[in-house]
């Protein structure tokens, strides 16, 4: 008779309530589906008076994740705490020190330690999962790694945190500013405690970094990201987008090229009739281009109780039935270091700017654009009140390098009143 897998849950949140109910509630299931009983011995949390909804008696309680990581009874130790380091990595060290294998959702421990863990635990013989990581409840994990693995992967795009996809969406939905927008989501919960995780990409940039190690065979380098938030995105812009046929989105961007590891996280102008251009609220997307399969796209809740406890469950029934893979697709010790490299694939922008209302403002950018080599498709200006004009250009497609020498060099002058804001136009 084959023995039980023991969990060992630390981190009783959202997610971890979430891990606990699927346990119990869907026992005969897990059983039915991977040839064995799966159960929960032990749990540990900061709090354990906290009421959290629901019955934790029939576990013992450890005050210490590193405890609980070490006990002889828990055979898969579930890390659901969050924070790159700390108590997280600490206790998942010790899983693995002590021979046991390790599920995660911990975006932030990977995308910054997740060589490291991976060569100890492939050193070991255990194994680190993580799907529940990355989109939440997409198995985007298990299709880079399994479904597409004899594909040669040539990009990874998508829109990878919820709670922006929010904002930007409800912005245009409700006409309201971004402050508005952004003080609602924090009333609903929506927020990290530190909310530029978020708003700043950094969250989001997290997932792309694990998702570049798997797609392309690198080291997770999250330093190597270009990332640019939501922040200095306007009802205006989102409006002007909206006139053009299209939407912005955070979005991230990851391609292996000749010149080494292209990784952006940034808001984005796309199609609004394309797959990312029709997603709505918090819904994640990920889009796949192989050599094989030519492209799929993955859409589903990037957050929440239950999508991401599916996650971490479909990560313990894969270890019940056995199956073992390496942390991040191929051997840790044979991922080569990534290099990276900036985007010199032209491409159109979308630029706003706010300039003094004097003669000859317009003609000096539009000779500052076109003296580094940016031409200008559309030009429009808007109704104003002096002292300052908006102005709204979208230039032909050309590199981000010649972009930023205009962008410098309009700074300079005398005739902005602020600094532009350019997002970039994205096939998709």
């Amino acid at each position: 008779m084959t023995a039980p897998l023991r969990l060992g849950v630390a981190g009783l949140g959202t997610v971890g309530i979430g891990v606990v109910k699927i346990v119990r509630q869907h026992a005969a299931l897990l059983k039915a589906r991977t040839g064995r009983d799966i159960q929960i011995t032990a749990v540990s949390a900061r709090d354990a008076s906290k009421d959290r909804g629901i019955s934790l008696s029939a576990y013992d309680w450890e005050s210490d994740p590193v405890t609980l990581a070490r006990r002889d009874d828990v055979d898969v130790f579930v890390e659901l705490m969050g924070g790159a380091d700390g108590p997280a990595k600490g206790a998942t060290e010790a899983a693995l020190d002590a021979g046991k294998d390790v599920v995660t959702a911990n975006k932030a421990m990977l995308a910054l330690h997740g060589q490291a863990l991976a060569e100890k635990a492939e050193a070991a013989g255990c194994v680190i999962r993580f799907e529940a990581a990355v989109a939440g409840g997409i198995p985007v994990i298990k299709a880079l790694t399994e479904g597409l693995a004899a594909n040669e992967v040539s990009r990874v795009m998508g829109v990878m945190n919820g709670t922006c996809n929010y904002i930007l969406t409800r912005m245009e939905h409700s006409g309201l500013p971004y402050e508005d927008i952004f003080k609602e989501a924090d009333n609903l919960g929506y927020l990290e405690a530190d909310p530029t995780l978020d708003v700043g990409g950094i969250d989001a940039g997290h997932k792309l970094a694990i998702l570049s190690s798997i797609a392309f065979g690198t080291r997770p380098d999250f330093e190597g990201i270009e990332i640019e938030g939501i922040e200095r995105v306007s009802i205006d812009d989102i409006r002007h987008a909206s006139d053009m046929g299209f939407r912005i989105k955070l979005l991230g961007v990851a391609q292996k090229t000749g010149r080494g590891l292209e990784q952006r996280m940034q808001p984005c102008l796309v199609p609004a009739n394309s797959p990312l251009g029709q997603l709505e609220g918090g819904t994640n997307m990920v889009v796949i281009d192989g050599d094989a399969v030519d492209q799929i796209v993955l859409r589903g809740p990037g957050a929440g109780e239950g999508p991401t406890a599916s996650a971490v469950m479909g990560d313990v029934c894969d270890l019940a039935r056995g199956l073992r893979l390496a942390t991040f697709g191929q051997p840790a010790t044979a991922l080569e270091a990534a290099s990276p490299a900036k985007s010199i694939l032209p491409a159109p922008y979308y630029l706003r700017m706010e300039l003094m209302d004097k003669p000859g403002a317009l003609a000096k950018i539009a000779s500052i654009l076109g003296n580094s080599g940016v031409s200008i498709d559309r030009m429009r200006q808007y109704g104003h009140e002096a002292p300052t004009a908006p102005v709204l250009i979208v230039t032909h497609k050309t590199t981000r390098s010649a972009l930023d020498e205009a962008l410098a060099a309009m700074e300079a002058t005398d005739v902005m009143a602020s600094a532009p804001v350019a997002l970039r136009i994205e096939t998709v």
